[in-house]
C-alpha cells in the first residue's frame, strides 16, 4: 500500500516515541539494579524471604510481610472494585437515561481525579474509626483494601464503559432484531465482545493499586508483620519506601531499591498478563 510523505513521517515519529518509551522502562530497570547491587552482591536473594524480620541496620532484610500486604491489598481491592465497576458501566451504558448517564459519567470522572491523599485522609478520619469499633485498632489491611477499592473503582468503571462504547452498533441492532432482552444483550453480546477491554481495565486498576503509596500509608497501620486477618495492621512495599528512604543509607538504601525492583516486577507481570489476553476483532 502506497504511503504519502506525511504518513511516513508520522509512522517514523510514532516509532521513535515507542522506542523512547521502551528505553525509559529499560533505563528504570537498569537504575534499580544498579542501586540495589550493593546489597544484592552481599546478601542472598533467599534472605529477603527467610530472614526473621526487616531491620536492615541489623542486617535483616525480610520483605515477605510487606510483599504479602501489597498482594493482599491489591487482590482485595480488585476483587471488590471489578464487579462494582462493571455494574457501574453497565448501568451508565444500558440502563440510565441519557441525561442521567452523562451526569453519572462525569461524577465517576471526578472521583478518578481526586488526589490519593484525600482518600487517605478520609479513610484515616472516618473509615478507620468505624472499623475500629468493629475490631480495633481500625487502621488495618481491611481499611487499606476499602480505600484502594474506592480509588480504583473509577478506573475500572471508565475502562469498561469505554470498552462497551467501542462495540459496533451493528451488534446492538442485531441483538434487537433477534428479540433479545436487555440482559440478553448484555450477557450474550456486550460482555463477551468487550471482555478483552474489560480485562485490560481491571489490569490497569490493579497496577494503580500496587503502586499506591500515600493513602495506604495513612490507613494500613504501618506495622511490618505478616497479616493473619483483615484487621491486622500492615505495611506495603510502597509505604516502606516512602517512610524509610529519607534517612536510609548504605545497605539499607540498597535494600529499599530491592523493594522497588519487586514492585516493578509485579507491574511487569501484570503487563505480561494483559499482553496474553486475546484481542477482539470486530467485523461489521
Amino acid at each position: 500500500m502506497f504511503l504519502s510523505l506525511a504518513d511516513r513521517q508520522l509512522a517514523a515519529l510514532l516509532r521513535g516515541c515507542a522506542l523512547f518509551s521502551a528505553a525509559i522502562v529499560l533505563l528504570i530497570l537498569l537504575f534499580l539494579v544498579k542501586e540495589s547491587w550493593p546489597v544484592l552482591q552481599n546478601v542472598a536473594m533467599t534472605r529477603f524471604v527467610t530472614d526473621v524480620s526487616w531491620h536492615p541496620v541489623q542486617n535483616l532484610y525480610r520483605l515477605t510481610p510487606m510483599l504479602s500486604a501489597t498482594l493482599y491489598s491489591t487482590l482485595g481491592a480488585v476483587f471488590l472494585a471489578a464487579p462494582l465497576g462493571i455494574a457501574s458501566a453497565l448501568f451508565s451504558r444500558y440502563y440510565a437515561p441519557p441525561f442521567l448517564s452523562r451526569c453519572y459519567r462525569r461524577l465517576v470522572e471526578l472521583l478518578a481525579g481526586i488526589p490519593s491523599v484525600v482518600y487517605g485522609f478520609w479513610g484515616l478520619t472516618t473509615l478507620a474509626p468505624l472499623i475500629g469499633r468493629l475490631h480495633p485498632p481500625g487502621v488495618s489491611l481491611l481499611t487499606g483494601i476499602l480505600v484502594l477499592t474506592l480509588m480504583i473503582l473509577p478506573t475500572v468503571a471508565l475502562s469498561v464503559d469505554a470498552a462497551l462504547a467501542a462495540l459496533p452498533v451493528a451488534y446492538v441492532r442485531s441483538a434487537a432484531a433477534l428479540g433479545l432482552s436487555r440482559w440478553g444483550l448484555i450477557s450474550g453480546v456486550a460482555l463477551p465482545a468487550a471482555r478483552s477491554g474489560i480485562a485490560a481495565g481491571i489490569m490497569l486498576a490493579a497496577g494503580r493499586a500496587i503502586g499506591e503509596t500515600m493513602a495506604v500509608l495513612m490507613v494500613a497501620g504501618n506495622v511490618v508483620e505478616q497479616p493473619h486477618s483483615l484487621f491486622d495492621p500492615v505495611r506495603t512495599l510502597t509505604a516502606n519506601i516512602a517512610l524509610e528512604m529519607a534517612y536510609a543509607t548504605g545497605a539499607h538504601r540498597a535494600a529499599l531499591f530491592v523493594s522497588g525492583m519487586a514492585l516493578m516486577l509485579m507491574v511487569l507481570v501484570l503487563v505480561g498478563m494483559a499482553e496474553l489476553l486475546p484481542r477482539e476483532r470486530h467485523h461489521v
